[in-house]
Formats: C-alpha cells, structure tokens, sequence
C-alpha cells in the first residue's frame, strides 16, 4: 500500500502518527489492567482485549491508506481516536486504580516496633544523650520487639548502662515507675496496650513517659498458603484493631476483638466464634507457654496471637485480617448506616476515646446505626465509665460484658454485609475500597483478594431477596466457661480470667471441622418440638452440660503465710509441701521461696515446696499449744493434707 503513496503530505503525516501513539498507548495500557485481574471474570475479559486489539488494527490499516489517499477525510479520525483513546484510558485508570487498592491491603511482611522510654521528668531528648544507669529489656529471647531489638539498639548505640531482664511488659514498666531502671525498651504502641490493665496501674502512663528513640523491624512472613483462588475451605481471624488512627499501618495491635471464621466456598456455610478478651489459654510465644488472658499475646505481636489460637483451638489460620475500628466508621457511613436491633440503650465514647460533648448515645430498637454509633456498639462492655457521663437512663439497662460485645460485633458484621449487597454507585465502591485500603490489613495475596470477587457475585446473586447471612448459613459458635480469679504471670498478679470449658472448646472445634471438610457432617436424625415453647436454634459451645476447667497457673506464693498457701492450693488442687526456716529473707511467718516458678502450669507443677520463715525461739508472752491443742491441729492439716495429697517437710535450722 505505502509503495503507491508518491506523496505523504507531512502533516497529515504528523497528525495520523500522534494519533497512532495514542491509540497503541492507551490499548496497551488497558490489555494490562486486564491483565492483573487474574480470575475475575476470565471471558469478559478475554473478549474485551480481542475487540482492542481488533479495533487498534482496525484503526491502524485506516491511518495508512488515509495517508495513501490525496484526498482522504483524514480529519474525521481526530474526534473519533482522541474519544476512543479516552475511553480506553478511563477503563484502565479504574481497573489499575482499583488493582492498587486491593495491592494495599496485602501484606507478606510483620513490622515490629521498639521503642526506648523514659519517664517525662528524665531530663533525655535522644538516647544519645541518655545519662542514666539502668536499661530494662525483656528476658524472653524470643520477643522480637521486647528483646532482640533492643539488643541490637543497645548493641549499635554502643550504650554502656547495666541491662536489666524481666518476665513481662507489665513487671518492666512497673520496674521504670518504680525507677529500678532508668529506661525500657517497649512496643511502641504501648499506651494503647497498657493504659488499661486489669488494675489501671497504668491509666497515665501516655503522660508520665516520653519515647527518645524508635526502631522497626521488617520481618518477611515465610507462611504460604496454596489456596490460591479460595476454592477450598479456608478459616480468617478477623481482628478489630482500637486504635484513635485510622491508618492501620501505625496503629498498635491489641486483641480486644477476636473473630475467628471458617468458610466453606462450595456450601457457602460459615461459622463465627467470638474469642472473650479474656479467655484463660496458653500464651505460645512466652517462654513456658504459660496461661493468661488471651488478649495479652497481642502484645508480642500478630504471629503470637496467631500461634496462640492455633495452638489452642487445633485449627490452622489459612488468613488473617486486621480491621481498624476507625475504618468501620468511615465505612458505615459510607454505606449510609447499617440497619440493627438494639437490644438495650446505653452511651459510649466517640472514636477518639472522648466523652462529653462527644459522647455518643445509642437507643434501643430497631434503627438505622451511624458509623459513631457502630462502633459504640460492637465497644460497649462495661458501664464503669457510663456512670460519669450518661444519664442514668443510659446506664444498666441491660447485660454488658464480654460476650454480649462479641454478639453486637457479629450483628455489626452481619449489617454491614446485608449493606454492601445494595451498592451500586461507582464512587461509593471506591470509597469503600479506599476506606478499606487504608483500615485493613491481611496476608492474603492480591489475586486473592480479588478472587473473592467471584464468591461475592454469587451470593449477590443468590440473596436478591434475602439477607446475605441467611444465604451464607452463618452459624454462631460459643465458648462456654466460668468466671474466676486466676495468678496471671504476665500482670504478676492474681486477676479476672474466663475459664473456657474444655468440653464446650471441643463441640466449638468440631464444629468448625465439619465445616472445614476435615470431618464428616453428623446428620442430626432425630428432632423434638413443643408448640408450648418457642425453638431455639442448638448452638454448638453453649447447649450442653459443661463441667471441665483448664488448670491454673501457680502463683507467687511470695509473702503469703501458710494459710492464706493453704486455702489458694485447696481451691485450685495445687499439692503443696512445706519447708520451715529460722532464716532468710522475708518476713517471719510467710513464704519466703518456693521451688517452682510463679506461672507454671498446675498440670505440670507437680508438688509445690514452700519455704516458711519461723520465729528463732518462742516469745514470752507467746502461748504455747497445748498437747491436746497441737493434736487437734495437726489432725486437721491432716485431714487437708490427705484431700490435697499434700506431704509437710519440716526441717528447722
């Protein structure tokens, strides 16, 4: 063809050559945003790129035999490109743009933060100009943020002061309080982890300490999962990150909000268990594994919350997503609100933890939620501070604990759901992707993440006329237990625990077995029915007759006399023997040592030894047992003695 051009006018040349870029530039910008939607509806997809590229040789071989002709209309190509060019182009910016979104959320990495604090009136604005003599570190080498950072700190800032180790975060922050050392190294969200304790020890701690000195810490995560497109059973831990940022990348982890899911993709059913803060369990990455409150694996960081739950339940975590509460406001009211009954009213704080004039009011019913609002909800656990700043028709109005804050959670979750179905604006979705960009974070890859696309389409499709947990089949699951005063030795205290019922744990784990495909469904074959009661629906962890308690930690007998030893290892099955010495440190009369370490699990403490500080010789005025008395009083430790099989050692020096 071009072997009959004699003559190319040159400018219409030039116009048909820029006009050829930009055809070739912009189709070739979206083939590739095609591209990286992987698995997201494959024919569309395919389809879409053969017309551009038909289109693109369409327009080419135009472009030369218009360059050919004397006396083409070459002209006419102008509007039509430019229009096609920006079509183009505006089809792959939303495609890239909402590829990059998603690309945000994933992350294959842990951050770990070390921070170097002082208290306020300590004189040090850099660690370079720390003067003080003590630095405290955790003991455990295996705490990344508590040890092996500032390790390396220490260790590159050539500092020269006495390095102090301790068995806990809350044992090394009392240790700076009490100015046993001088500084600590701790995470560095550390206000938002320990400003309320189970004691409140804390509560000041944002104003009484300054940080001189941060690090972090990139740590790749080497756990893959060959689920790639999520045809198969997978389970999530959904965690609710309280933080007043709303970008989660600089908010403290802290384990106030504990989901943990099971889906089935072929089934579409779901199980939801809310995991109480304050759940009894074994802690995974503390030396020992000893018990204490579930929520305080957060602060070694999200593989040991991990660690922990797995250990604890048997159950792999395929996934797990970190959703900041901030987020859920902005995405409610995105959303316009979520539709939920409010079983009681009661007021809360905003989501910057501020009362007043901000304090947020909830009503009871049925009623379309703010996003304030909703996260006052899925928060509301105590009325300990309501009953400072609400009216007191707002306060005690219903049941408030633990487990009623899991259950609102669930609610929340379940409207925002029902929510999403109905969106159908495009601005509103990247505003949701773009709130959730920023307010979550998951280890599951980008295509992933985009393969879920195609579980969502289905149940849009399916739950036109129904709400989307009644097409999902969600099925609550529940963790029965009991409440009690248990030695926590991550506090170093004796403190509330829940004590989860083994049985219940194992009706929850199977459960979410079958769900899972790793055990048969049992079939339930046979059904009973009163019409004088109304049904309820068996739910698995919380229909039975509960008996079995984990076993407890032992504590620090430290300071205690003997009875006070007695009645604790009576009420929790601890064997106890007793050693009694005119020696040593301590006050006469109470335990001055024991042979097993505070934190030990009773289970495999085995027979605790306590060392017992006597008087040298009886005091004057001090009267003596007689015969009879001593008589009695031996058989009745004996009698204590053989219910505990407790052995008594006396050698007095």
């Amino acid at each position: 063809m071009l072997r009959k051009c004699y003559k190319i006018n040159p400018i219409k040349f030039i116009i048909l050559a820029i006009l050829s870029i930009l055809l070739t530039g912009s189709s070739i910008y979206l083939l590739y945003s095609l591209s990286l939607l992987q698995g997201i509806e494959n024919k569309i997809r395919i389809v879409l790129a053969i017309m551009v590229l038909l289109l693109w040789v369409g327009f080419s071989l135009g472009y030369l035999k218009s360059l050919c002709q004397k006396h083409s209309k070459y002209y006419i190509y102008i509007p039509v490109t430019l229009l096609y060019t920006i079509i183009l182009l505006f089809m792959g910016h939303y495609i890239t743009k909402t590829y990059q979104v998603v690309d945000r959320m994933s992350t294959n990495k842990n951050y770990y933060n070390s921070s170097f604090v002082v208290l306020k009136e300590n004189k040090a604005e850099k660690i370079e100009s720390f003067q003080g003599d003590t630095i405290g570190i955790l003991g455990d080498s295996t705490s990344i943020e508590g040890n092996q950072i500032p390790k390396e700190i220490i260790s590159k800032k050539k500092l020269k002061q006495e390095i102090k180790e301790y068995e806990n975060y809350v044992t090394l922050i009392q240790a700076l309080y009490d100015k046993e050392v001088d500084g600590a190294f701790l995470p560095s969200g550390y206000v938002t982890l320990f400003q309320n304790t189970e004691r409140y020890e804390f509560g000041n701690i944002a104003s009484d300490t300054k940080v001189i000195f941060k690090q972090e810490k990139e740590i790749k995560n080497i756990t893959t999962n060959k689920n790639a497109d999520l045809k198969k059973p997978f389970t999530v831990l959904l965690t609710g990150v309280d933080s007043e940022l709303e970008d989660i990348s600089n908010s403290a982890f802290n384990g106030d909000s504990l989901m943990m899911i099971t889906f089935n993709p072929t089934t579409l059913n779901t199980t939801i268990l809310s995991i109480p803060r304050d759940s009894f369990v074994p802690i995974a990455c503390v030396s020992g594994n000893p018990r204490s409150k579930i929520t305080h694996a957060a602060s070694y960081g999200q593989n040991c919350m991990i660690d922990t739950i797995q250990n604890y339940t048997g159950i792999h975590i395929d996934y797990y997503v970190k959703m900041n509460f901030k987020g859920v406001v902005k995405l409610v009211d995105i959303l316009g609100g979520v539709d939920v009954d409010v079983p009681f009213a009661f007021c809360e704080q905003n989501s910057n933890r501020e009362w007043g004039e901000n304090t947020v009011y909830v009503e009871k019913g049925l009623q379309t939620l703010n996003g304030e609002q909703a996260l006052a909800f899925t928060r509301h656990r105590e009325d300990v501070w309501s009953k400072h700043f609400c009216p007191k028709r707002y306060i005690g109005q219903g049941v408030v604990n633990d487990f009623v804050r899991g259950q609102h959670q669930q609610l929340v979750v379940r409207a925002i759901l029902n929510k999403l179905k109905t969106v159908r604006s495009l601005d509103t979705l990247y505003q949701i992707l773009d709130t959730i960009s920023t307010s979550m974070e998951t280890n599951m890859t980008t295509s992933q993440i985009l393969s879920l696309y195609n579980i969502g389409k289905d149940i849009i499709a399916k739950s036109s006329n129904e709400n989307v947990e009644d097409l999902l089949g969600i099925h609550k699951l529940y963790l029965s237990g009991s409440d009690a005063t248990m030695y926590d030795p991550l506090v170093n205290a004796s403190v509330y625990e829940y004590l989860v019922y083994e049985d219940s744990l194992a009706e929850v784990v199977n459960a979410m077995e079958q769900n899972l495909g790793l055990k048969e469904v049992e079939v339930q074959k046979e059904f009973s029915f009163d019409i004088n009661k109304p049904y309820e629906e068996s739910v698995p962890g919380k229909s039975g007759n509960y008996s079995k308690l984990p076993a407890g930690n032992i504590p620090d007998f430290t300071g205690d006399t003997e009875a006070q030893a007695r009645s604790y290892a009576k009420k929790y099955g601890i064997r106890l023997s007793f050693e009694y010495k005119t020696s040593g440190k301590g006050t006469v009369g109470t335990v001055i040592s024991q042979n097993v370490k505070a934190g030990t699990s009773i289970s495999k403490a085995g027979t605790v030894k306590l060392t017992i500080l006597k008087k040298t010789e009886t005091s004057n005025n001090e009267k003596k047992p007689t015969p009879t008395e001593k008589e009695e009083n031996e058989e009745e430790q004996k009698e204590i003695d053989d219910i505990l099989g407790i052995e008594t050692e006396e050698s007095m020096e």
